[in-house]
């Protein structure tokens, strides 16, 4: 996440958290929670308001999760009622942790030359068989709006992604419009993804 973004955040940590609270996300939940193992870990990346972590904790999920805004891990930790811890994508190390990621609205602010390794320490954090949930603004340009700065991609450009730099592979991606007030035109490309089992 540039400084820029990073600035928005801390900035308007409080407003920001409070517009996704309440936002529906049943739809992508019922995608994602089956094919996560019952009670399993599930790693909430990019957290913002821990308003999934936190669901994912009410249905019996061990949930971590962190942000790169220490405003909005502050925030998220009280909301979830545990510690948010303070990290990026790239600083994420874990290793065979998670049955479940889920980077909702997150990847998004990662520059596209950096996408490549940071999806790489996603699949390494997972566990085999472990699904990995992603969204992205659906596009093909690195653009700034509104004091932050995007990646958006298409099917075509995740999928290069994915088959050129990891063993991840896409089980589903779908596209679905934005659930806040007065977003509904924006797009989004969702998928969902499974780290292989290595064989030998």
């Amino acid at each position: 996440m540039s400084n820029t973004t990073l600035t928005y955040y801390n900035q308007n940590a409080k407003a920001f958290s409070d517009s996704t609270l309440n936002v529906d996300m049943s739809a992508l939940y019922a995608e994602f929670l089956p094919h996560v193992a019952q009670h399993g870990s599930i790693l909430d990346a990019g957290c913002g308001s821990a308003r999934d972590a936190a669901f994912f904790k009410a249905q019996g999920f061990t949930v971590s999760a962190f942000d790169a805004s220490p405003e909005l891990a502050e925030l998220a930790s009280s909301y979830l009622q545990q510690p948010v811890a303070v990290k990026t994508f790239q600083e994420l190390n874990s290793v065979n942790q998670y049955d479940g990621i889920w980077c909702c609205a997150s990847l998004l602010h990662v520059p596209k030359a950096e996408l490549p390794q940071v999806f790489l320490n996603l699949q390494n954090a997972l566990k085999p068989n472990g699904v990995l949930y992603v969204s992205f603004k659906y596009g093909d340009t690195e653009r700034v709006h509104n004091g932050r700065e995007f990646t958006d991609l298409t099917e075509q450009l995740l999928s290069d992604l994915i088959n050129q730099h990891t063993q991840l592979s896409i089980m589903k991606h779908w596209q679905s419009v934005d659930q806040r007030p007065g977003r509904e035109s924006e797009v989004w490309l969702n998928a969902l993804m499974q780290r292989a089992i290595c064989k030998g």
